[in-house]
C-alpha cells in the first residue's frame, strides 16, 4: 500500500458497475500472500515425498558402453555381398538405424541368454498383480512362470533399463544399462555390446548364406540351359553340314584360301605373260639379246654373247692388219654369223620355254577360277544357314556367360559367409560406476520443496479462481458498486479497543475524519433527522467490521461530536438483560432507557437488548423513524453495526432510513462475492451502498 493507511481516490458519486475479472501484477502478488499456507504446505509436502523416496528407493546405477561404427563397411573383396556405399548425410542414418538394431528383440535375447537373465530376480520379478492372480486361482506361483513368459517378462525389464542413443556429432553409439548393482550395469552393457556386434556378424553371414544358396539353387538350372543350348547349335551344325575347324567352317576356310592361290596364281601368269611377251618382242626386233633379265640369266647366251664379243675385237684388228679380203677376216667373219645364229636359236629355245610356263600358269589360273565359282556358290547357300547358326551361338553364349558369372558368384559369396566386414568396434568398454544415477537425496528434497512452491502457486491460483477474494480497491469497487472512501491500515485489528493515542491513533483519526467529511459532504438528501453510519460486512469479518465502527465512532467523538454507536446485528449478537435496539425498535423501550456508557465521555452504546422483547418487522419502521427522531436530540452522529445483510434481515428497516451505508471488507480475505452479496441484499432493502471501507492486509 506504501503507507500504513490511505485514503482512496475514488469520488463517493459515479460508482462504476462494470465487472473486470483481470488480475493486476500487484493482485497476483496478493494471491500468493493470501494462499502462501497452501503453498508453502504443497512445497513441504512435495519436499518430504521427495525425501522419502529417496531414502526408500533402492539406488540405481548406470554403466555406458560406446560403439564405433562406420558405415563403409571393410572393403575384403571387390565385390561383397554387403555393399558399403556411403550415404548423402555422412551415414547418420545408418548409424541411427543401428541405435534400433542394438535395441531390437534378436539383440537382446541374445545378450539375455549370455547373462542369464531370466535367472536374475531383478530383471524377472513377478508382479504384484500377478502372485494377486496365482493366489486367487489357488494356483501355485511357480505354474504361471513358464519359459516365454520369463524371457517376455525380462525382456520388457532389459528395455526399460536400457537406453540407446547416438552421441552428438560423431559416428558412436551409447549404450547405457541401469541396475541395483554397479558391478551388473557394466556387466550388461558390455553382454549388450558384444551381443550386438555378434548379432551384426551373423546376420551378414546369414545373408552370404542365403545368397550363395539362391545362387547354387540356379546353378543346376542353369546348367541344365548351357546344355540345351550346347545340343541346339551341335544338331544344326550337323543337320546343315557346317563342319567346322578352330572356330571357322571348312567351307570358309577353303575358300579363303582359294582366293589366296588364285591371287598367287595370276600374280604368276602375270610374270610369264610379261615373260614371253618380253622375249617374243626381242625377237621381232632383232634387239640385242641381252636386253632381258632373262637372257641375261641364261648360261648359253651369255658364253655365245662372250666369245662373240670376242670374236668382234679380232675381227676388227684383223681388218685394220689384214685387209677386209683376207682369208682369215672371212673366216672370222663367217665364225660370227654361226654363233649368232646359235644365239637366235637359244633365244627361240628361251621364247618356247616361256610360253609353255605361261600356259601352264594360265591353266592353273583357270582351274582356281573354277574352284572358285564352285566354293563361292557353296558358301552362299551356307552364309543363308548360318544367319539362324549364329543366333543359335549367341543364346549359347549368353546362357553360358550366366551359367559362369553364377558359379563364380555362387563360389564367391560361399567364401565371404566366413569373412566378418562389419566395420563396428567397441571403443569404450563399459566400467563399474561410482556414483549412483539421479540426484542427491538432499537435492531431490530441495527440488521437491522449489517445485511444490510452484505447485502450490498454480493451486493458488486456481483456489483462487474458483473462489476470488479482494485483492485490490478496484475488485472492491466494482463488487459493490461503489467507490472505496478508505483503505485502513491492517493494524486496526489489533487489541481489543479502539487506538487513543500515539502517530498511528493520529493517521487513524485523521483518515476516518475526511471519511466522514466526504460523506457528510456528498449528501444529496437528507434521510432522518440525524447523520446515520451503517456499517455491514460478511458474516467471516464481523470481527473487523465492530472494530471500524469502533474507530470510526471515536474518531468522530474526537472531533468534538456526540456519537452512539448502535449493535445491530440482530441475527447474531447475543440478547442481554437491560434494554436495547430489540426493545426501542419493538416499541418498548425509549432512547434514552437503551443506551449505556461506553469507552468515551463523547460515546454512548446501544447494545441488542430485547431478551424479553419481541420485534414486530411491520412497526419497526415506525419505530426505526421515532429511534432517529430522539437521537437527533441528543447525538450528532450514529454509527450502527448492522452485521451481514444477507442474514440479518430484521434490520431492514435501520437500512431503508440509514444517511450512509458503507460495506467493511478486508484485502485478500473477504471473498468478492461476499460483497456483491451485501450490495444485493442493500438493494433488496431499497438502498445503494454509499462507499465501502477497506482493510489492508498488512498486521
Amino acid at each position: 500500500m506504501g503507507g500504513w493507511a490511505q485514503l482512496s481516490n475514488d469520488g463517493v458519486e459515479g460508482p462504476s458497475h462494470a465487472e473486470d475479472s483481470s488480475v493486476e501484477l500487484g493482485e497476483l502478488k496478493g494471491i500468493l500472500v493470501h494462499r502462501r499456507g497452501l503453498i508453502l504446505g504443497t512445497a513441504v509436502l512435495l519436499a518430504v515425498l521427495a525425501l522419502v523416496y529417496g531414502l526408500v528407493t533402492p539406488p540405481l546405477y548406470s554403466a555406458t558402453a560406446e560403439i564405433l561404427i562406420d558405415p563403409r563397411d571393410r572393403q575384403i573383396v571387390s565385390n561383397a555381398i554387403n555393399p558399403s556405399t556411403l550415404s548423402p548425410d555422412g551415414g547418420i542414418t545408418q548409424v541411427e538405424s543401428q541405435v534400433a538394431v542394438v535395441q531390437s528383440n534378436s539383440v537382446l535375447l541374445r545378450a539375455i541368454e549370455t547373462a542369464n537373465l531370466t535367472a536374475d530376480s531383478h530383471f524377472n520379478r513377478v508382479s504384484f498383480l500377478s502372485r494377486l492372480k496365482a493366489r486367487l486361482m489357488g494356483q501355485p506361483l511357480d505354474t504361471e512362470r513358464t519359459q516365454d513368459e520369463a524371457t517376455a517378462r525380462t525382456l520388457d525389464q532389459l528395455r526399460r533399463n536400457l537406453s540407446v542413443k547416438r552421441a552428438d556429432k560423431v559416428l558412436v553409439i551409447d549404450v547405457t544399462v541401469t541396475a541395483q548393482e554397479p558391478a551388473e550395469a557394466a556387466r550388461l552393457a558390455n553382454i549388450i555390446a558384444d551381443s550386438y556386434l555378434a548379432d551384426q556378424s551373423d546376420a551378414r553371414a546369414d545373408a552370404s548364406r542365403e545368397a550363395a544358396g539362391a545362387l547354387t539353387a540356379r546353378l543346376a538350372e542353369q546348367r541344365a540351359a548351357v546344355q540345351a543350348a550346347e545340343d541346339a547349335v551341335e544338331k544344326y551344325r550337323n543337320d546343315n553340314n557346317l563342319i567346322s575347324a578352330g572356330g571357322v567352317l571348312v567351307s570358309d576356310q577353303a575358300l579363303a584360301d582359294i582366293n589366296t592361290q588364285l591371287a598367287n596364281a595370276r600374280n604368276v601368269t602375270a610374270y610369264q605373260k610379261a615373260r614371253v611377251d618380253q622375249i617374243q618382242s626381242i625377237i621381232a626386233s632383232g634387239r640385242t639379246p641381252d636386253a632381258t633379265g632373262e637372257v641375261m640369266r641364261s648360261t648359253v647366251i651369255s658364253s655365245l654373247r662372250d666369245r662373240e664379243a670376242a670374236l668382234d675385237q679380232r675381227i676388227s684388228e684383223m681388218t685394220l692388219q689384214l685387209g677386209a679380203r683376207h682369208p682369215t677376216l672371212q673366216a672370222a667373219q663367217a665364225q660370227k654369223v654361226g654363233i649368232e645364229r646359235q644365239i637366235r636359236t637359244e633365244l627361240a629355245r628361251i621364247a618356247a620355254s616361256a610360253t609353255a610356263d605361261y600356259n601352264w600358269a594360265k591353266a592353273a589360273e583357270d582351274e582356281l577360277k573354277t574352284r572358285q565359282a564352285t566354293l563361292e556358290s557353296q558358301t552362299r547357300a551356307t552364309d543363308q544357314v548360318q544367319v539362324r547358326l549364329r543366333e543359335l551361338e549367341r543364346d549359347r553364349d549368353a546362357v553360358r556367360e550366366v551359367y559362369a558369372n553364377y558359379l563364380k558368384r555362387s563360389q564367391e559369396v560361399r567364401e565371404q559367409s566366413n569373412i566378418d566386414s562389419t566395420n563396428a568396434r567397441v571403443i569404450s568398454r563399459a566400467i563399474v560406476p561410482i556414483d549412483k544415477k539421479g540426484p542427491p537425496t538432499p537435492l531431490l528434497a530441495v527440488a521437491g520443496f522449489f517445485g511444490g512452491l510452484g505447485l502450490g502457486a498454480a493451486l493458488a491460483l486456481l483456489v483462487e479462481y474458483a473462489s476470488p477474494t479482494a485483492l485490490s480497491e478496484r475488485q472492491v469497487r466494482q463488487a459493490a458498486g461503489a467507490p472505496v472512501l478508505a483503505v485502513l491500515p491492517g493494524s486496526i485489528l489489533r487489541g481489543r479497543q479502539p487506538v487513543r493515542s500515539g502517530r498511528r491513533a493520529r493517521n487513524l483519526s485523521g483518515l476516518l475524519g475526511l471519511v466522514l467529511r466526504r460523506l457528510s459532504t456528498s449528501r444529496r438528501e437528507r434521510r432522518s433527522p440525524v447523520s446515520v453510519v451503517l456499517l455491514c460486512s460478511a458474516e467471516a469479518d464481523a470481527r473487523a467490521r465492530g472494530r471500524v465502527a469502533s474507530e470510526l465512532a471515536a474518531t468522530a467523538a474526537s472531533r468534538g461530536e456526540r456519537v452512539l454507536l448502535i449493535d445491530a446485528d440482530l441475527m447474531h449478537s447475543r440478547a442481554q438483560g437491560p434494554a436495547g435496539l430489540i426493545d426501542v425498535l419493538s416499541g418498548e423501550s425509549r432512547l434514552s432507557n437503551a443506551v449505556q456508557d461506553c469507552y468515551d465521555d463523547q460515546v454512548r452504546f446501544m447494545a441488542i437488548g430485547g431478551d424479553r422483547a419481541v420485534l414486530k418487522e411491520r412497526d419497526a419502521l415506525r419505530f426505526t423513524e421515532r429511534l432517529w427522531m430522539d437521537a437527533a436530540d441528543s447525538f450528532d452522529i450514529v454509527v450502527v453495526d448492522a452485521g451481514d445483510l444477507t442474514t440479518n434481515l430484521r434490520a431492514s428497516a435501520l437500512v431503508a432510513t440509514a444517511e450512509d451505508i458503507l460495506v467493511v471488507a478486508r484485502l485478500r480475505s473477504t471473498p468478492l462475492e461476499a460483497i456483491r452479496a451485501q450490495t444485493t441484499a442493500a438493494g433488496v432493502m431499497g438502498r445503494d451502498l454509499s462507499g465501502a471501507l477497506v482493510i489492508g492486509a498488512g498486521r
